[in-house]
């Protein structure tokens, strides 16, 4: 009986993630990026408009007027990604505690990042070599992508602390019914604002004694080593495996995805278009725009090959071609629910096989094409439902051979696909064979 009732380790391991996806922090940090997604695109589309077609028509001092366009878009996008964070991690974590205060979180915690800044700048002057020292600046060094997870601490930290604070009825300031609810909601939150920043502030003053700040410690001690680790080819690799087989259990591959890896392959993104405006090549092989072209091209899983498969070499199990069909509109956008969920692959050992194993494939055809430098790092955001081809035409600025890598890609995962595909549609027709008996 106790056998019977006995959980094994995929329920065991299904439950676990399930939790996880449903943490707190990590939904509203999940929230927070994917509301500021078109904000990265945006600044992906100036880069492109001023790296390629700007200079296809003007040159010198024109041009470089011209470029303020698209350096104005990214000065207002991706070199404050940390600053846009903090608050919006804050909002969401606010409304996902089900917090009354989660408007007010957004300005503490904004303001704690801002206290936890250096508050002298060591400054190079245009058309200088030598370094000054000013105060009463902020650099968009520190609040771009380098500040980004100084974004996120302050954004969890001081907002969870925030939160805690103002439910406590001890620190309310009751103002009463005759004034305004706006002020009077305000002052309630006044002494839990006041020990959240006094806190970060006394932080930033010990920080200062120790002639450093929160932006040089996270960027030493945990944003560089986490994103070397993450954004490795094995880290990245091995991420997306398990993403990948969680989405095969019916949980998101978002859950483990997005939260250990879109915010590191983000920073390398902003890096990368970053490097292509200041005219030198973009540093890093893997990035967002990596994973939309080469490791997610058709959808997660590659489903696009899958769609290939069905249409072209299953011929006896209909409730196949059909499905296929209806999904060959939204798998054109790399949304592929419907023949997850509607095939299935969900819980279909035939098909988890390669629907885990063609993202791998696509992750190292894509990388040795760049590594060996057939093609060069992807530098311009692309929304990630750009279909196959666009998406690589977009995102290496019109490199028609990233989009035949793109389609060597799609070829190999469809020759994988087609045994297991075949394998599932005799199991299908044994199955419904069984059940009509």
């Amino acid at each position: 009986m106790e056998t019977g009732t006995k959980k094994s380790f995929l329920d065991k391991f299904t439950e676990f993630s399930v939790k996880l996806a449903n943490q707190v922090h990590l939904k509203s940090l999940r929230d927070a990026f994917a509301t500021l997604m078109p904000a990265f695109i945006i600044a992906g589309i100036a880069v492109l408009i001023n790296s390629v077609f700007l200079p296809w028509f003007f040159e010198g001092e024109t041009l470089s007027k011209l470029q303020v366009f698209g350096n104005s878009i990214s000065n207002g996008t991706l070199n404050i990604a940390g600053l846009l964070i903090a608050p919006m991690i804050a909002y969401f974590l606010g409304r996902n505690k089900q917090s009354d205060n989660a408007i007010n979180a957004t300005f503490v915690a904004t303001t704690c990042l801002i206290v936890m800044l250096s508050i002298t700048q060591s400054i190079v002057p245009v058309g200088s070599e030598d370094a000054v020292t000013v105060s009463g600046v902020i650099t968009f060094n520190d609040v771009g992508t380098k500040g980004m997870f100084a974004g996120i601490i302050c954004g969890l930290v001081a907002t969870d602390l925030f939160i805690r604070l103002s439910e406590s009825e001890k620190l309310k300031i009751n103002l009463g019914d005759q004034v305004p609810p706006a002020v009077g909601k305000s002052f309630s939150t006044l002494i839990p604002t006041l020990i959240v920043i006094g806190l970060f502030a006394l932080l930033a003053t010990v920080l200062a004694l120790l002639d450093t700040n929160l932006i040089s410690i996270i960027s030493t001690v945990v944003q560089e080593p986490l994103r070397r680790l993450n954004t490795s080819i094995f880290g990245f690799i091995f991420i997306t495996t398990v993403a990948n087989f969680l989405f095969t259990l019916g949980i998101h591959q978002t859950v483990i995805a997005g939260t250990l890896l879109d915010p590191l392959l983000l920073v390398n993104m902003n890096e990368n278009m970053q490097a292509v405006q200041d005219g030198v090549v973009p540093p890093h092989i893997l990035s967002t725009a990596f994973r939309t072209v080469y490791a997610q091209a058709g959808g997660t899983g590659m489903t696009i090959s899958l769609i290939i498969a069905i249409v072209f070499f299953v011929r006896k199990y209909k409730p196949f071609r059909d499905v296929a069909s209806i999904s060959i509109a939204p798998g054109l956008f790399n949304i592929n629910e419907p023949i997850i969920f509607g095939l299935p692959i969900v819980f279909n050992l035939p098909l988890i096989i390669p629907f885990v194993l063609g993202p791998i494939i696509g992750t190292v055809v894509g990388y040795l094409a760049t590594i060996l430098g057939f093609v060069d790092p992807l530098a311009v955001m692309v929304p990630w439902t750009t279909p196959p081809i666009v998406s690589g035409l977009i995102a290496s600025s019109g490199d028609f051979k990233v989009v035949l890598v793109q389609i060597v890609i799609i070829a190999i995962c469809t020759l994988i696909y087609i045994p297991f595909i075949k394998v599932a549609e005799r199991v299908a027709i044994k199955t419904a064979e069984a059940e009509q008996h």
